[in-house]
C-alpha cells in the first residue's frame, strides 16, 4: 500500500515497523458535544484504511483517543450544572453510537486523558529534565528553541512563524511560540503535580497516550484532520523529538476539510451539520458513500444533492445484490463454495492501495455490479460465476463499510418466486401481480 506522507510530502510505500502488523493512531474528539459531520470524516477515512489493510492480511492495532479534559468540557459542565464526567460520559457514548451507525469498527484501544494522567506528569517532568521545557509560576511550557527541527511537519521555519505570530500577552513565556504542557488552575477538574494543581495541555496528551498504548515512541501511521497538522501534530512531533529523538510516526496521514454548500463549516457561521441528524435522515450507508466518493485528501463539499445521488447509487447496488442472491438461491438447493473473482477484485484493491483512492475503488465496484446484472440477464445463468461475483461484491462492500441486507429464501419463498415466474411466462398478469406484491413485501423483489 502507498499513502501520501504529509511529513515528506510524497506518496510512499507503507513499510510496517513490524512485518505483518500496522500500528495506527488517530486523534479523537474533545467530548463536550455531539459529533458533527466534520468529525465523521476521519472516522470513515481511517476505518476504511484499517479495513483495506485487514483485507490483505495485515494485523492492525488501531487506537483513537477521547480528550476528556478541556476548557470547553468544563464550561459545558458549569453551564449545565453537572460534573465534567457526566458530560464526557454522555458524549463518548454518542461518539461510539455514531461509529456504529456508520458501520465503523470501534478502535481497538480508546484511551482517555483522565486515565493517563500519571504518565502525562512523568512525561512533562522528563522534558523539563532534558531542558526542553520549563516551569513558571506552576505552569509548564515547551521550549521551542530547544528543538532545531521544529516546523518539520508543516514545513515552516521558526523565523517565519515568529513573524506571523500574534503578540502573546503571556509574558511568562521565553518565546511566543512556546506552548503549554501543564496549566495551573483552580477551575474545573484538577490533578496534583510537582509544579501545581492543574491539568495538562492538549498537545502533550496524544504523545503520551501513543507511548502508553503502543509501548514504543515510533508507530507506523498517525492520522487526523488537516486542521490538526499545525500546531497540534507539529507540537506532538517536537516533544517526541526532544525526548525520544524520533518523529513519533513514520507516516503522517491527513484528511481534507468539509464545506457545506461551498462554504467552510463553522459554528460561527451557523452551518454545522450534526451527524446524528444526518444519520436519522439518510442512514449510515449513504453518509459513508458520500464521504468515500471523494478522495480523502481533497476538500469535500456537502449538500442535499450529494446525499440524494448517493441514495440512488446505493439503491441500484442493493437491487443488483438482492436479485443476484435470489437467482443463486433459486438455482441452487445447496450452498456452493464461493471464491473471489480476481478480475473484479484486483482493480478494486489496487485502487485502495494507491493512496486509498476510494473513487477509483467505487468505479471497480460498479464494474462488479455491472457483471452481476449481466449474469442475471442470461437465459441460462452461470450460477458459479454469479455466486463468485456476489461474493466479491460482498468483500468490496465490507472494505468500504457498506452493509446491505442478505437474503435467505425459505422453501415457501422459492415456491412463491417460481409461481410468479410461471405466471409471467404464461401471461397470467393478474396472478403475477399478486405474487409480485407478496415477494416485494418480503423484500425479495
Amino acid at each position: 500500500m502507498k499513502l501520501y506522507n504529509s511529513y515528506t510530502q510524497m506518496i510512499e510505500e507503507l513499510k510496517p515497523i513490524e512485518e505483518g502488523k500496522v500500528s495506527m493512531y488517530v486523534c479523537g474528539p474533545t467530548v463536550y458535544n455531539y459529533p458533527h459531520i466534520g468529525n465523521v470524516r476521519p472516522i470513515i477515512v481511517f476505518d476504511t484504511l484499517k479495513k483495506t489493510l485487514e483485507a490483505q492480511g495485515m494485523d492492525v492495532l488501531y487506537a483513537s483517543n477521547y480528550t476528556d479534559v478541556d476548557d470547553k468540557i468544563i464550561n459545558t459542565a458549569i453551564e449545565k450544572g453537572v460534573s465534567e464526567q457526566e458530560i464526557t460520559t454522555q458524549f463518548i457514548e454518542a461518539y461510539d453510537q455514531t461509529r456504529a451507525d456508520l458501520n465503523a469498527d470501534q478502535p481497538d484501544v480508546a484511551p482517555k486523558v483522565t486515565e493517563t494522567m500519571d504518565a502525562i506528569i512523568r512525561f512533562i517532568d522528563q522534558l523539563i529534565q532534558k531542558g526542553a521545557a520549563y516551569q513558571v509560576d506552576g505552569d509548564v511550557y515547551y521550549r521551542v528553541d530547544s528543538n532545531s527541527l521544529y516546523g518539520e511537519l508543516s514545513h515552516q521555519k521558526v523565523e517565519d512563524l515568529m513573524v506571523g505570530a500574534r503578540i502573546d500577552e503571556n509574558t511568562k513565556k521565553e518565546n511566543p511560540l512556546d506552548f503549554t504542557l501543564w496549566k495551573a488552575t483552580d477551575r474545573g477538574i484538577q490533578w496534583d503535580s510537582p509544579w501545581s494543581k492543574g491539568r495538562p495541555g492538549w498537545h502533550t496528551e496524544c504523545v503520551v497516550m501513543i507511548n502508553d498504548v503502543f509501548q514504543k515512541p515510533l508507530i507506523d501511521i498517525h492520522g487526523g484532520g488537516l486542521d490538526l497538522k499545525f500546531p497540534h501534530h507539529e507540537n506532538e512531533i517536537a516533544q517526541c523529538e526532544s525526548l525520544h529523538h524520533t518523529r513519533l510516526a513514520n507516516m503522517w496521514v491527513h484528511n481534507g476539510m468539509i464545506n457545506i454548500d461551498g462554504i467552510k463549516m463553522s459554528k460561527s457561521l451557523g452551518n454545522v451539520w450534526w451527524a446524528k441528524d444526518l444519520i436519522a435522515m439518510y442512514g449510515g450507508n449513504v453518509i459513508r458513500w458520500v464521504m468515500i466518493s471523494t478522495h480523502y485528501r481533497a476538500p469535500l463539499n456537502l449538500n442535499e444533492k450529494a446525499f440524494e445521488s448517493a441514495q440512488k447509487e446505493l439503491a441500484k447496488i442493493e437491487n443488483a445484490y438482492r436479485q443476484g442472491q435470489v437467482k443463486v438461491q433459486i438455482a441452487n438447493e445447496e450452498e456452493e463454495p464461493k471464491e473471489l473473482d480476481q478480475t473484479l477484485w484486483n482493480p478494486f484493491i489496487e485502487a485502495l492501495n494507491d493512496d486509498l483512492n476510494t473513487p477509483n475503488a467505487i468505479t471497480a465496484l460498479l464494474e462488479c455490479v455491472k457483471k452481476i446484472n449481466q449474469l442475471q440477464r442470461q437465459k441460462e445463468i452461470d450460477v458459479k460465476a454469479l455466486n463468485d461475483a456476489l461474493f466479491t461484491l460482498e468483500k468490496m462492500l465490507t472494505v468500504l463499510g457498506i452493509k446491505l441486507p442478505t437474503i435467505h429464501l425459505s422453501q415457501e419463498d422459492k415456491e412463491l418466486y417460481r409461481l410468479w415466474r410461471n405466471a409471467v411466462q404464461e401471461k397470467d398478469f393478474e396472478h403475477a401481480d399478486l405474487y409480485r406484491a407478496r415477494l416485494q413485501e418480503q423484500g425479495i423483489l
